[in-house]
């Protein structure tokens, strides 16, 4: 069972801060990222995390 992140991620096509619930990945580079969707339009959003 993959990791979840629930909080607070912008969304740059709203230019606003939304709450939501996203699975965390690690990129290439060891670097671990929250990926949602918008609730309110359904861009892709991303948050990094830092670290793996």
């Amino acid at each position: 069972m993959a990791d979840k992140y629930n909080g607070e991620f912008y969304c740059v096509k709203c230019k606003a801060k939304v709450e939501a619930e996203g699975d965390i990945v690690v990129n290439d580079k060891g670097t671990k990222m929250a990926k949602s969707k918008c609730p309110v339009c359904g861009t892709t959003l991303n948050r990094i995390l830092g670290r793996a």
